[in-house]
């Protein structure tokens, strides 16, 4: 009987065989937008909360610890039941939490 914590029937080597150049090229994707971030000039000095979110979520990625997909989408998602306002013709969400003024996420 197999292990119950194996639930891919392929072998690593072809989840690597077949996923990894589509996985490559997003990873590149993200290091040029970061890339791209370094090289804007600042609003201010502080951080986006999108981009410190961003961070974040690429620190999860390869922490090694299990549930990576879950943990990075809950980093992710905003759980205000509120519906979100629109500003200035942009849609409410932006794709990461606003921090509330005094609050760690």
């Amino acid at each position: 009987m197999a292990d119950a914590t194996y639930s891919c029937p392929q072998s690593r080597e072809q989840v690597i065989n077949m996923y990894f150049l589509e996985h490559r090229a997003r990873l590149l994707d993200v290091a040029a937008f970061l890339d791209r971030i370094d090289r804007a000039q600042p609003a201010s000095a502080a951080v986006d909360f999108r981009e410190a979110a961003l961070k974040k979520a690429v620190q999860i990625l390869v922490d090694g610890q299990p549930h990576r997909t879950k943990r990075v989408l809950d980093l992710l998602s905003d759980e205000t039941i509120e519906i979100p306002q629109s500003a200035h013709g942009m849609k409410g969400a932006s794709g990461a939490v606003r921090p509330v003024a005094g609050e760690v996420r």
